[in-house]
């Protein structure tokens, strides 16, 4: 019959690995001691848990942190004035157009056209009609709740279109949209409070040492 082995001469053997001296570099590390389960800071196995865990949690901690003091630089600022398409293609340039939309009760114009845009990068059929029905549901039907400013024929043209429902359906009526958030809205923008306040802040933080 096999020797059984006492718990003390177990403890020692225990002992002996986890003390023995690191691997010189480069060589290749023994198998890990079978109580790595354990937590043992002395563990070789664990050290390396512990190490990726905590290069792992600062990484995404660096990126929520920029995520959330990035606002738009002065230069930023003063490009949407002189072009509304680069306005659009700012994230922070859309919620600060949204914001004085909102206060002028015609935001869902915008949020019509980010739909659109939304809807024209889909390639899938079953997306494109669930999105497509949504969007003239929301927007385009008598019965929606939101207002967008459409004429009868753009939207004569979007129900002659609803039994084969595309990507680029609502392209003309998006289009409507745009120019006239562009010739009649952004003016307004332009010369806005919340606009200006905008632009004095990001001035002021400039200055600041």
């Amino acid at each position: 019959m096999p020797r059984s082995v006492s718990g003390v001469e177990m403890r020692k053997r225990q002992a002996a690995h986890i003390e023995a001296p690191p691997q010189a570099p480069g060589q290749p590390r023994p198998n890990t001691c079978c109580l790595c389960w354990c937590g043992c800071c002395k563990c070789l196995w664990n050290e390396d848990r512990m190490e990726r865990s905590e290069r792992q949690t600062c990484t995404k901690m660096d990126s929520i942190e920029a995520v959330e003091e990035q606002h738009p630089s002065l230069d930023e600022v003063l490009s949407w004035a002189r072009s509304f398409e680069m306005m659009l293609r700012s994230l922070e340039g859309r919620e600060v157009f949204r914001e004085f939309l909102r206060s002028e009760y015609s935001e869902d114009n915008l949020l019509f056209w980010l739909a659109c845009e939304e809807l024209k990068k889909e390639t899938n059929p079953s997306v494109v009609d669930e999105k497509a029905r949504i969007i003239y549901e929301d927007y385009v039907s008598i019965l929606s709740p939101k207002e967008v400013s459409l004429d009868s024929r753009v939207r004569e043209g979007i129900n002659q279109t609803l039994a084969e429902p595309s990507n680029l359906m609502y392209e003309e009526a998006q289009l409507q949209i745009y120019t006239l958030m562009h010739r009649d809205s952004f003016p307004r923008f332009l010369n806005s409070s919340v606009y200006r306040d905008l632009l004095a802040n990001r001035r002021r933080t400039c200055l600041d040492p």
